[in-house]
């Protein structure tokens, strides 16, 4: 098999979230890879200080993962029936870069969140907010991990069946979007 590049982006910032081990995870079923998780921790947008200062150094660091990675997994937890600020402030920063990095990129998304809808109202918005940057945007299967704190083992792993097995897919789809 052919080692791929694979960007992993998680919408929490937490060390321990479960959406950094739902991307773990998906990276370990993704099959061999080089795999990077971004850091989001961003300063916040601010055009002012974009005209000021220029493009963050993160941000642009981000920026050129993006571009350099043959595919992106993204997982957002749902904060007020939506993706979390640091991932929608990673986006519009990135927005800003030079060239596009978003471009025809394989990009798969999934969710981990406590409720029992699995952040399947997160993901939604975040799929509209890719439009603009136009990835090869994987439709599915959707991943919606509900009750994430109870559905890995010791290791990070997926525990139920079903989950790991849609992951699988998932991630089946994404090499194979990637290869193309």
């Amino acid at each position: 098999m052919t080692d791929l590049t694979l960007l992993g982006l998680s919408g929490a910032l937490r060390a321990a979230s479960t959406n950094r081990k739902l991307l773990r995870e998906a990276a370990r079923l993704f099959g061999p890879s080089t795999y990077t998780e971004a850091d989001l921790n961003l300063p916040l947008y601010d055009g002012d200080d974009e005209a000021a200062q220029g493009i963050p150094e993160a941000v642009q660091r981000l920026a050129d993962q993006i571009a350099a990675a043959d595919a992106v997994i993204i997982s957002t937890p749902e904060y007020n029936k939506g993706p979390s600020g640091a991932l929608k402030n990673a986006l519009d920063w990135v927005s800003r870069t030079s060239g596009k990095p978003w471009a025809d990129k394989p990009v798969a998304v999934m969710s981990a969140a406590g409720g029992r809808a699995g952040g399947e109202r997160a993901q939604a918005v975040l799929r509209g907010f890719m439009v603009p940057f136009q990835p090869r945007l994987l439709s599915g299967p959707e991943v919606h991990l509900a009750d994430s704190s109870n559905q890995f083992d010791e290791n990070g792993h997926l525990t139920g069946e079903l989950y790991a097995q849609t992951l699988q897919s998932l991630m089946d789809k994404l090499r194979a979007e990637a290869l193309r």
